[in-house]
């Protein structure tokens, strides 16, 4: 009986070990994609993936842009599964993010609009020689969800958006809605408008694509706090998705990634010879024709929300990754340029348009791959 169960303890020590040694291959360098064995240690690259771990170790902490937590969520399981850092990415919205950057609480941030000048001197604070830059990461369509009972295929265009989000029209059988939708059976309902409570790049995109497309019926000065008179607010774009999603007859915008479990999409009337419907490939049509304006190390571009070109979503947004280009924080520095390093591979890339993301044009990305490699 004792050699029995000397044997037994034996067996069980000898598999513990192997779990270990598997973890430990796992945690150094396995593909990419979640499948195949590790291909060597942390400093390696899998063959099938552009991941490069280098020294990158410890763990990081990150806040900002909701639109794009879930391509976060998605890069962060392959990094970490590969090179054995742990990313806590908060998803606060972009205005938390920019402000938890330029107080020195985070590596990076996320941003559904550029820095402006008063941050970009708030980030040299932090910033040891250096300053806070926009790295465009993550593209992808802000789309209008919407909640109306009957109704599958909705158009609107920019005029009736306007009315809508600023309490002017507030029934959805409203003529100027039943003009655009002909044949379409319109209910008697009240429409419920909701928009970001917390400060947000989506906010300032949407409302940008309104400032500029039309300005006689959006008199307000845009930014990342909502400004409009009355509708309904939530946090983040998964707090607007799920009051559209649980409350009938309401409308909000939000990233693409959002409009899931039975919720429809708003197709746009922009001019072109039909409505144009929110995807990754119409987003990329329109960030296609973006500039980048920054300067120096920085990226940061200029959108087209006035394009009437066949097929191009002009309701778009782009998410930058803010760093620093110099002066990055050396214990994390090693784990936030090899993080930045994947989502702007080629890799990295390809898994945006999986989840209903738009990957940043060749054109612009280069840029960006070129600029992480200068990070110190």
């Amino acid at each position: 009986m004792m050699l029995q169960r000397k044997n037994r303890l034996r067996a069980l020590s000898l598999g513990a070990v192997a779990v270990t040694g598997a973890l430990a291959l796992t945690a150094c360098g396995s593909d990419d994609n979640g499948g195949g064995s590790a291909s060597g240690g942390a400093s390696s690259t899998t063959k099938a993936s552009s991941i490069k771990c280098d020294n990158a170790k410890g763990q990081l902490l990150a806040d900002g842009s909701s639109a794009q937590k879930n391509a976060i969520d998605a890069w962060v399981k392959q990094f970490s599964q590969a090179c054995g850092v742990q990313i806590n990415y908060k998803g606060g919205g972009s205005g938390a993010g920019v402000t938890a950057f330029t107080q020195g609480q985070v590596a990076f941030a996320g941003s559904d609009s550029a820095l402006k000048p008063e941050e970009v001197a708030a980030s040299k604070k932090v910033c040891n020689g250096g300053q806070g830059i926009d790295l465009p990461m993550v593209g992808g369509p802000i789309a209008l969800g919407y909640n109306v009972p009957g109704v599958d295929n909705l158009v609107l265009d920019a005029p009736t958006i306007a009315k809508i989000f600023d309490s002017k029209i507030t029934k959805w059988n409203d003529p100027a809605i039943a003009a655009l939708n002909k044949g379409v059976k319109l209910p008697d309902l009240k429409i419920q408008a909701f928009h970001r409570s917390d400060e947000s790049g989506t906010t300032d995109n949407f409302t940008k694509y309104l400032i500029a497309t039309t300005p006689s019926n959006w008199k307000y000065s845009g930014g990342k706090a909502w400004q409009a008179k009355g509708g309904q607010s939530a946090p983040q774009s998964a707090g607007v998705a799920q009051q559209v999603k649980q409350t009938s007859g309401a409308i909000g915008y939000f990233e693409l990634s959002y409009v899931k479990d039975g919720m429809k999409a708003v197709s746009l009337n922009t001019g072109a010879s039909k409505p144009v419907a929110p995807s990754t490939d119409s987003a990329t049509a329109d960030i296609a024709a973006a500039k980048i304006v920054g300067t120096g190390k920085d990226l940061s571009l200029k959108l087209d929300y006035k394009t009437k070109a066949e097929g191009a979503y002009p309701i778009t947004l782009v998410t930058y990754e803010i760093a620093c280009d110099k002066g990055n924080k050396a214990d994390t520095l090693p784990a936030t340029k090899a993080f930045l390093r994947y989502i702007a591979s080629e890799d990295g890339q390809k898994v945006l348009s999986t989840i209903d993301y738009a990957p940043v044009p060749d054109a612009i990305i280069s840029k960006v791959r070129t600029t992480i490699e200068g990070l110190s």
